[in-house]
């Protein structure tokens, strides 16, 4: 990951952190609706952690949640 997206990777995280408790799940039911670990969830979603996640990733999330996926990338830096 490069570094100078490192806040936009936060604010995603942060983004899917927000969605997730809206819909009440913990991060271990999102991790088994993407087939993740909740550690990698865990991860995702730390303010104090940088965690790259793929396309593919962030697509399943974004069906598991009902959230589209648009509204993950849309960053408040821009």
């Amino acid at each position: 990951m490069k570094l100078e997206y490192e806040s936009k990777y936060l604010q995603i995280g942060l983004k899917i952190s927000y969605y997730r408790k809206l819909r009440g799940l913990t991060q271990e039911q999102l991790a088994e609706k993407v087939d993740r670990t909740p550690a990698f969830i865990g991860q995702v979603e730390a303010p104090n952690i940088c965690k790259a996640i793929s396309l593919d990733t962030l697509f399943d999330i974004s069906n598991a949640l009902d959230v589209p996926a648009y509204k993950f990338l849309l960053f408040e830096d821009e």
